[in-house]
Parts: structure tokens; sequence; C-alpha cells
């Protein structure tokens, strides 16, 4: 073809490519739903705070739709819905790491495209008063002289108050025996009870009791001090190094959801969380905004896959 030719073509190329973006639909077409856990747990308080903010610069409804009970059904959902960037899920850490517990109908890496961690939320190491350990280093010196005899109290299997305690089990070297509960609020019950010893747990469960006296703190979980709990020294500072247990909730899409929907959802939800009013909310029911990048909270959901994941086989930890 000459040169002449290729001229030629060239606007006739050019417009064809112009019709071809102008007939594609504009993102989004219709309503957004976040599928998230029971209401008024951190999935729908997350959720509901930062859904105006993403209605409106997004121009489109944005709806919570709560489904309660495990996180199979809903993740199966979300994996299996059409990738347009219409569905997403917002959920804790069980949803990666359900899948290391038992069968399950999705991949949480296969099957999602990650957009952001939202939230991430301290725990704390408690103990009730009666127990002769005033910090992390004399429960763990109490912990080796009797091994066996100390016992932790615990919400349902795989929840961050099962996994926190088995992972400083694993890294402190002692034995803390798990007393399972249906929830988190009969474990603080049964602690403040003086019938179990030690929980760790998250904050947003245990801080009332703290602030009471009910129980005594010995440490916060997040590998830096936290803001929210500033007079408390982390646990890895007291003498187990790179101990981190943090409560997670993470936004996720179907699989193969394009990119620019996807970058598009990262952008517009890091400025609904830090959003001034949004962001002295959520700090204020114990969560502290993450907002990272796909890539990040990607890297972080494989990370937890392989720690975790150790102390779960070690643990011999499966489903209920």
């Amino acid at each position: 073809m000459t040169l002449r030719a290729v001229i030629q073509l060239l606007p006739i190329v050019l417009l064809a490519q112009h019709a071809g973006a102008a007939s594609a639909p504009a993102y989004p077409t219709k309503p957004i739903r976040i599928i998230t856990s029971d209401p008024g747990g951190t999935g729908d308080l997350v959720s509901r705070l930062i859904a105006p903010g993403l209605s409106r610069h997004l121009g489109q409804q944005v709806v919570v739709d709560n489904r309660t009970g495990n996180v199979i059904i809903p993740a199966e959902m979300v994996a299996r819905a059409t990738p347009d960037g219409h569905t997403m899920i917002a959920y804790g850490g069980t949803l990666w790491l359900q899948p290391l517990m038992q069968r399950t109908p999705y991949d949480p890496i296969k099957d999602f495209s990650a957009i952001t961690l939202a939230t991430s939320s301290p725990c704390l190491v408690v103990v009730h008063p009666a127990v002769a350990a005033k910090s992390v280093k004399e429960l763990i010196a109490l912990a080796k002289a009797y091994p066996g005899k100390l016992n932790y109290g615990s919400g349902g299997t795989g929840s961050i108050s099962h996994l926190a305690p088995e992972l400083f089990n694993s890294m402190a070297g002692v034995q803390i025996v798990r007393v399972p509960y249906k929830g988190a609020g009969p474990a603080v019950l049964s602690l403040i009870a003086g019938e179990v010893q030690v929980i760790v747990g998250s904050a947003g469960s245990l801080a009332a009791q703290v602030k009471s006296g009910k129980i005594h703190a010995l440490a916060v979980t997040t590998l830096q001090s936290s803001a929210q709990f500033p007079d408390l020294p982390t646990v890895t500072a007291s003498g187990v190094p790179g101990f981190e247990a943090v409560q997670t909730l993470g936004m996720l899409a179907p699989a193969k959801t394009p990119a620019d929907i996807v970058n598009r959802l990262n952008r517009e939800m890091a400025k609904a969380l830090n959003h001034p009013d949004v962001k002295s909310k959520l700090f204020a029911a114990g969560l502290d905004v993450v907002a990272n990048s796909q890539q990040e909270f990607t890297a972080m959901i494989k990370s937890e896959l392989t720690r975790m994941g150790k102390v779960i086989r070690e643990a011999g930890i499966k489903a209920e």
C-alpha cells in the first residue's frame, strides 16, 4: 500500500475507532450492589458510610445487600456475578481464609479482583484482673510455667478471636487452650466471670470492658503503635517480634472486571473513605481507614494465605 493510500485511509480508521468508543456504554449504567455480612457488622457499617459518596461520584444508586450467616454464599454470589463493576463484596478476612479451613466453591485469588483494603482494626490482648501477668512477657512466662493450664475464649471457628490467639501460641511458643463460644460477646462475659483467663480479640468487642476496668489490656496487636490505643505497647515490642493480628475489611469485585472500572472504584472508594466525616465515624467505631491500591491489597491477601495458612495447618483448624 502506498503512503498516499495510507493517508487517505487514516480518517476512516480514526472515525471507526471513535464510533466504537462512543458505542461503549459509560460505567456505571445501573445501581451498584455491595454485598456484605449481617446488619450492624463492620461490612455493613463501612458500606453504608461510603455509599452516599460513591453514589454521588458515580452517578448511580449504591445498594447495600446484607447476607447473614457464612461467608460462602455471598462470596460465591459475587464470584459468579457479571464482571462489569455493578456487583462487589465488602467482607473481612474470612473471605480469603475460609478456603483454608474447608472446601469452598470459590478461589480467593482466581475468582476476585481486589479493589481496596478499606479498613483495619486492632485487636487487644486482654486478661482477667486476677491473672498474675501485667505484660505480654509476664503472660508468656506464666503460660510456659503452666503449659495447657491457661485458657482463651474465642468466637466462631476461623474468627479473629480464634486465629489471633493461635498465632500468638505459635509465635510465643506457648500453649494457651481454646474455649469456644458462639460469639465474641459470650466469650467476653466468660472472661469477666473468670471462666477463661485470656482473649486476643477485636478491640471493638473488648474496649468498653477494658475502660470499665473489668478486664485488663496488656497490648495491642498492630505492628506499630495504634492511634486507637496510644498508651498500649504492641505485642511485637513486648516480646513477640513481628506479631500482627488485625481485623480487616476488603472490597472485591468479580474476576475479569475491566481494569479501568476497578481503578475507578479504587479511586472513588478512597475518596469516600477519607472524607473527614466518614473517617471520623469509622475511627469512633474502632476502625482505621487504609484505602490502599489493588496491588497492595492483593499482595496482603496472598501474604495472609501463607502466614495464617501455616497457623491453620499447625493448629488443625477445620470449619464447623
